[in-house]
């Protein structure tokens, strides 16, 4: 009887186990809002299951339109994608929502922490209309503070971006001339300030500019420790970006095909410029993963980004879990995924 050499069959096991595992890489592209949350939960799944993933953040549009070219087996985005744009796309696109954030006003001024602002002040700032700290606008709401006359400069995002979605969404339900001269969209003609690539761009920019103010996605704030200023909601309550002020923007009923808008929320103590963001991906997921095992293996990452583990890593990194409702939403959105 031959001798069995089990050191040769172990190695010949791992070999394989090995390349079975490394054989799959799933590659992803979009919204920078929620790539710290991502970063996290794709390098846990990753410890989890051995699969590697990549994901490149470069904007909500580009996201879209990588998945539309279908050089990435998924995308981010935080605009969902309007009727329109889900006909111009090759196949069926589907959305779940994988956690909640907001877009806050960070703005670079020095001995102040807090700072209470209005829509319509954000609004005749990036017109120019407001040109100065010491207005008499930002003061009439802030008496309690002494600003500085010093000149105000706004920082906008310079790609194609989903926290210019969310953010020109809240701006155009709150201010009417908002509406009229900039709209809503992921870009926008800007009248002035500083443009920057990216939530880490136009933080990088407040960061190092005296005077300065723009939005941002909340983590980035946080992450940077830049100021953020509290924001008037449609009850007249100025609300900071908190877990709970966060979340009490999405009481309420979610579309079944989660594409909806929680910006400007009527509920008490909410804060005003909160948001779901986006995974996109086919219906057919075999349009953008060529083959079944990277199919099979984009669904579990999917159904995995819904589950408990996941959503509890959203606090880690300044980012909110989604409600109940939207979290089922989503698995039975992802159940008709073949």
């Amino acid at each position: 009887m031959k001798k069995i050499n089990y050191f040769i069959i172990a190695v010949v096991v791992i070999f394989i186990t090995s390349c079975t595992n490394n054989q799959v890489k799933l590659n992803a592209a979009g919204a920078t809002f929620p790539l710290p949350y991502y970063n996290l939960a794709f390098s846990t799944y990753k410890n989890l299951n051995a699969i590697n993933i990549s994901y490149g953040g470069i904007g909500s549009g580009g996201g879209i339109r990588s998945l539309k070219d279908k050089v990435v087996n998924f995308a981010g985005t935080d605009a969902y994608l309007s009727d329109k744009e889900l006909a111009e796309m090759p196949s069926e696109v589907l959305h779940i929502p994988t956690c909640m954030g907001a877009v806050v006003m960070a703005f670079n001024l020095d001995n102040i922490e807090n700072l209470n602002i209005t829509p319509s002040i954000i609004s005749d700032i990036y017109h120019g209309k407001i040109s100065n700290w010491n207005d008499t606008a930002i003061a009439a709401i802030n008496p309690n503070i002494k600003l500085p006359d010093l000149k105000i400069t706004p920082v906008y995002r310079s790609d194609g971006s989903g926290t210019t979605f969310v953010f020109s969404d809240y701006m155009t339900k709150t201010s009417q001339e908002w509406k009229v001269d900039f709209g809503h969209g992921k870009s926008l003609k800007w009248k002035l300030g500083i443009a920057a690539k990216g939530n880490p761009g136009v933080a990088g920019v407040i960061k190092q500019t005296r005077g300065s103010i723009g939005y941002i996605g909340t983590e980035y704030a946080f992450a940077q420790d830049i100021k953020t200023a509290a924001i008037q909601n449609p009850r007249g309550e100025f609300i900071k970006a908190t877990t709970k002020s966060i979340a009490l923007a999405a009481e309420g009923d979610i579309r079944p095909d989660t594409r909806q808008m929680i910006t400007a929320s009527t509920t008490k103590g909410s804060y005003p410029i909160s948001c779901f963001t986006w995974i996109i991906f086919y219906k057919d997921l075999s349009i953008a993963c060529k083959d079944q095992q990277t199919q099979i293996e984009t669904l579990k990452l999917l159904n995995w980004m819904l589950s408990d583990k996941a959503q509890e890593l959203t606090l880690k990194v300044n980012y909110v879990p989604l409600p109940p409702l939207a979290i089922q939403a989503g698995l039975k959105i992802l159940s008709t995924a073949k």
